[in-house]
């Protein structure tokens, strides 16, 4: 379901899903909890391959920003036009920093 990057110290994390909803949630909490206790601090999560995020989706995306800390940073890389509006009618693209490309988000971060 997800695979890793790391560059510049910012570990890309590319879900390899079209979609994130209520049957897929759990796995990827789990998978990227195991991510966070390994000491991430700094990520972007790329979506480029998700077609659909359902509010169980969004709610674990929010959970992993929560799990990072005060510390912590979370980043959303290459939402489609779709995924970028349940951001924007949900006010999350207030809470996240959203990017283009995986690159974009990590130069933003780093800068």
């Amino acid at each position: 379901m997800l695979s890793t990057e790391n560059i510049q110290d910012v570990l890309i994390v590319r879900v390899n899903e079209r979609r994130l909803d209520a049957s897929k949630a759990p796995s990827f909490k789990e998978q990227i909890g195991r991510l966070i206790e390994d000491g991430v601090s700094r990520s972007v999560l790329d979506l480029r391959d998700v077609e659909f995020v359902d509010s169980s989706g969004l709610g674990v995306i929010v959970s992993c920003l929560k799990r990072l800390g005060p510390a912590g940073n979370l980043a959303i890389a290459g939402a489609n036009a779709p995924v970028r509006r349940l951001f924007t009618l949900t006010r999350m693209d207030r809470v996240f920093s959203m990017h283009d490309t995986p690159e974009a988000a990590v130069a933003n971060m780093i800068a």
